[in-house]
């Protein structure tokens, strides 16, 4: 006898003889796809000379924008420049090693750091030891939220917060950075926005504002590799030394400490002042992520591979950890220096660890060149990097896709410069509206009566002005679940239409589009079949989804004595109908 082929490998045998066999390979085999889901980057390719040395010139290219881009986002999250470096060095490792999306840019960035600033606005003087406390621990607060999220599996909760309402916000941020920080580009002292009036101007102060927001921006326009931010601060130090700036009343950034960041726990503040940061946490937690996602989505496609989003929120976390335990700040990921990244040929997350080196030796190096830099250059720096973000012409597009979406979007943005400081209201307000919208659509689903099309399908028969689908027939298509949410509205248009046409003898019903039925769908279908047939009307439901069917079934409504017939496809139904123009004796027999 010959004896029986081998079970192939996606059947294995049944039985305790299956477990002893696939047990012990399956669990080492197993070990090493946990643990790289644990620490992604050992996934990562074994490095070659040509990989490092391809990703050692991303590095550089990237950490000469990171290094001044961290001091000018310090400055705007009120912090110490030095701050600025610290949230750039293990925050960026921290964000690489732990991260699905190995080729993004972690570290400091205009919107968190603004979310930062508003959030501890009122609470502390900027720039003082308690700001800088309570700026530590909302990293912290928000990492630790981030990292649970990630771990529980909770990224889903990204969307809830829409497109339309991120781009809404993001510009309200945007216009709100570039408006605070104009007077400082234009060497004014402060801004009067009730009396419109200005203080203390100093002219070589604009001039270098000015001057470097214009260069900034022709250089990103023509030369979007170039490191344009570095020989910025480079040559405007050297300027403002050999010219006297300083002496002559500019302010420039002044001495930065050479010292390596440290890790250390932070000081208490006490409940109270912890319990002013749990919105702005939930906030700064929630778009700084949405910030990630941007940039992820663009670049997981680029790979051709399915975004991790779980994987990048747990990344997210634990990067804000390292920032607040080594002194630094809430840290994200820059779109612009991300979009760099891939520019200039980034491939593994190697590119981010020689990022990281350079900003420390850049650090390390060219303090004593910082010094001279005036704070006109930082904000101009700022400026530069926030005014890309705004896109006015996405509210055109936006508008004729759907103008309610517009709408929100324009609202979300009113609310976000509305109540500023308190940042987080604008982005709650467009979550809300978005939120109440869907519940709104989800109540009032989309119902339609269909008519015979010339092509042979069944459309809408309003608006190709289509004749009834058969004589004394009411032809229904519902475009969404029939459930607690949709059964009611349902029930009523059911009971208009026919109220409205007391001749009908048939209701038919496409269901190809009804996904899920719960008990309370099946209770009013199953009422006003009943009543319809109290009424010598008759039911035709046609393409009954599997999960439907069952539903049906359960409840009655199929089964040995159907309350109404069952089509599989629309081309049944119609022949169907054509037969019942003669009287058929049982409707029930013409179902298949």
């Amino acid at each position: 006898m010959s004896s029986a082929p081998a079970s192939p490998p996606d059947n294995p045998p049944a039985g305790p003889a299956a477990g002893l066999a696939s047990g012990p390979s399956a669990s080492a085999a197993s070990d090493p796809l946990r643990l790289q889901r644990l620490l992604p980057f050992l996934a990562w390719p074994r490095p070659t000379p040509a990989l490092l040395r391809s990703e050692a010139l991303v590095g550089l290219t990237v950490g000469m924008m990171m290094l001044p881009q961290a001091v000018a986002y310090a400055q705007l999250a009120g912090m110490p420049p030095a701050a600025g470096v610290y949230a750039s060095l293990l925050p960026a490792l921290a964000g690489a090693l732990f991260s699905a999306s190995t080729r993004l840019s972690v570290g400091p960035t205009a919107l968190s750091s603004l979310l930062v600033s508003a959030s501890l606005t009122g609470l502390a003087a900027p720039g003082s030891a308690q700001w800088v406390l309570l700026a530590v621990w909302l990293a912290l607060m928000a990492g630790a939220l981030q990292l649970a999220l990630g771990l529980a599996r909770f990224g889903w909760l990204l969307n809830l917060v829409s497109t339309p309402v991120l781009m809404a916000f993001t510009h309200g941020t945007a216009a709100l950075i570039i408006a605070t920080q104009a007077p400082h580009l234009l060497g004014l002292e402060g801004w009067d926005w009730g009396s419109l009036s200005a203080r203390g101007w100093h002219g070589a102060s604009a001039v270098y504002g000015v001057l470097s927001l214009a260069a900034l921006l022709l250089v990103r326009r023509w030369r979007p590799a170039f490191p344009s931010v570095l020989a910025l601060l480079m040559l405007t130090s050297a300027l403002s030394w050999l010219t006297g700036f300083e002496a002559g009343g500019g302010a420039v950034i002044g001495e930065l400490p050479r010292s390596l960041p440290t890790l250390a726990l932070p000081e208490w503040p006490g409940l109270a002042a912890l319990s002013h940061l749990v919105l702005p946490m939930f906030v700064l937690g929630l778009v700084s992520f949405l910030e990630t996602a941007a940039s992820a989505r663009v670049d997981n496609a680029r790979k051709g591979v399915r975004w991790q989003r779980d994987q990048d929120l747990i990344g997210q976390g634990l990067a804000k950890l390292a920032s607040a335990f080594s002194g630094g700040f809430s840290t994200s990921t820059s779109f612009t220096r991300s979009a760099l990244n891939l520019y200039a040929g980034a491939q593994t997350g190697w590119a981010a660890v020689f990022t990281v080196l350079t900003v420390l030796a850049a650090f390390m190096l060219l303090t004593p060149v910082l010094r001279h830099v005036p704070q006109a250059v930082l904000t101009a720096i700022i400026v530069a990097a926030v005014a890309g973000l705004i896109k006015p012409r996405e509210y055109r597009r936006l508008w004729r896709v759907s103008r309610a979406e517009a709408v929100m979007a324009l609202l979300t943005v009113a609310l976000t410069i509305a109540t500023a400081p308190a940042l987080y209201w604008g982005v709650l307000a467009g979550v809300l509206m978005t939120l109440a919208r869907f519940v709104y659509q989800r109540l009032h689903p989309r119902i339609v009566e269909v008519g015979l099309h010339a092509d042979g399908s069944l459309r809408n028969r309003h608006p190709y002005g289509l004749p009834l689908l058969a004589p004394h027939t009411l032809a229904l298509r519902m475009d969404a679940a029939l459930d607690f949410a949709t059964a009611n509205s349902f029930e009523q248009y059911v009971d208009a239409m026919l109220a409205a046409r007391p001749g009908t003898q048939h209701v038919v019903l496409l269901a190809q589009s009804i996904n899920r039925l719960d008990a309370t769908g099946a209770e009013t279908l199953t009422r006003l079949l009943v009543q319809a047939r109290s009424h010598g009307i008759g039911w035709h439901l046609v393409g009954c989804k599997r999960p439907v069917r069952q539903a049906l079934r359960a409840a009655g409504v199929l089964g040995e004595k159907p309350l109404a017939a069952h089509y599989r496809t629309e081309a049944r139904l119609l022949a169907a109908l054509a037969r019942l123009e003669q009287g058929p004796p049982d409707l029930a027999a013409l179902a298949i």
